[in-house]
């Protein structure tokens, strides 16, 4: 039996032109791609198929992501230079795919306060972080100005830091505790520094996967909602999907038209992230809901599969490698990708759930993982701007 790592040098395209991978490809498949390299936009029907390609059709599918990626994007890889805070891990929300939460009672349970907060900020910094990335459980003893409050400290202590913070979940849970609408809410967080959000908590846009993940959770409207009034309001989001777990293929190429829609519509997602479903330790997998599916070759299917079908709508693909590891995130550069991600530098819900990719990955493992797989690396801001020299990590 092969190994993981022959089976992705199997499928990544090596020498053969994008040509020749569509003419070794089946007829179908190959007008599907050719739509894509035409800049026409595939169905969501076409995406259903690309999620079931193997052999000649899965290297074909690949080597046009590839080709996208270069045409549309270039050769860079950039990545961002971050610094991830889980501000507390008490939520009684209970999502069955995450192994982070703790009831308040528990011996671990924690809320990081003012001084812990402001010092884990201050470490990003002084290793060069332009960006804190920041979320926290869902905690019923949070007062309701308390998402306000935070973006207060952390801005009055470091006005030039952007602030990327608060899940479409916790906006849901800090609108209602203030007793406004997503506007009103968003606007005030605007108000205070808020730069952008993470379109996390999406996980599958369907409500009856979102039944089987976590029922008390933002649905699939309210999330719509919520990053449609952000985007509105100049709050721009990241966008992402977990996959392998209880979804179907036909699940993720509807999340993935939702999200084309939404951009269409808005135009303030920055990114694409897909987010591996970590099985190891979530109530999902310990009560047989899931099996442990395969790793490698269904990531890079994902990967390519976004690049193709987001053409022209989301430009920018990110791997995650704390999801991934270091080896097969840097494989799926091949695969469509062109962003790396961020340091972070603490990681937390990942790691509960069972991922051993580590927490923090510095600028120069990054740099050297990006040059060795034939690109160049280059540090950006949060929304893909230049970074000034005095800031370059």
């Amino acid at each position: 039996m092969s190994s993981m790592a022959d089976q992705i040098r199997e499928v990544l395209p090596e020498g053969a032109s994008v040509a020749a991978h569509l003419t070794a490809s089946s007829p179908m498949i190959g007008r599907i791609l050719e739509k894509s390299l035409s800049k026409t936009r595939i169905s969501e029907e076409d995406a259903l198929a690309l999620l079931h390609t193997e052999g000649d059709d899965l290297k074909a599918l690949i080597a046009t992501a590839d080709a996208i990626r270069k045409e549309d994007v270039g050769d860079e890889v950039t990545y961002v230079v971050n610094r991830n805070i889980n501000f507390t891990n008490v939520c009684f929300v209970g999502c069955q795919f995450c192994a982070f939460k703790r009831q308040r009672w528990e011996s671990d349970a924690y809320y990081h306060d003012d001084e812990t907060l402001l010092g884990k900020i201050q470490e990003g910094i002084d290793r060069g972080a332009t960006e804190i990335c920041m979320q926290g459980g869902i905690n019923a003893q949070m007062k309701p100005d308390t998402y306000k409050r935070l973006l207060i400290e952390i801005k009055t202590a470091f006005p030039d830091l952007h602030v990327h913070a608060f899940s479409p979940m916790e906006i849901l849970y800090g609108a209602r505790r203030a007793k406004q609408t997503f506007e009103e809410f968003l606007g005030e967080l605007k108000d205070e520094g808020l730069g952008s959000i993470p379109g996390t908590a999406a996980e599958i846009l369907d409500d009856e996967v979102r039944e089987i993940l976590s029922y008390k959770k933002v649905d699939t409207q309210q999330w719509i909602d919520i990053v449609t009034a952000a985007h509105r309001l100049g709050i721009p989001s990241t966008s992402t999907i977990m996959y392998g777990h209880v979804e179907k293929p036909h699940h993720i190429a509807a999340h993935l038209a939702l999200l084309r829609r939404l951009q269409d519509e808005t135009g303030g997602f920055t990114e694409f992230v897909p987010l591996r479903f970590i099985h190891d330790n979530p109530l999902l997998f310990q009560r047989g809901l899931v099996t442990p599916q395969e790793h490698g070759i269904a990531d890079l299917r994902m990967y390519a599969l976004s690049r193709v079908f987001l053409r022209g709508s989301i430009d920018n693909i990110q791997t995650s490698w704390v999801k991934l590891g270091h080896d097969l995130a840097a494989a799926s550069l091949a695969a469509g990708v062109n962003d790396f991600g961020g340091t972070l530098m603490e990681e937390s819900i990942s790691r509960e759930a069972g991922a051993d990719a580590g927490e923090f990955t510095p600028v120069e493992e990054i740099e050297r993982l990006v040059h060795e797989a034939g690109r160049t690396a280059r540090q950006r801001t949060t929304l893909y701007g230049e970074v000034p020299d005095t800031l370059v990590a």
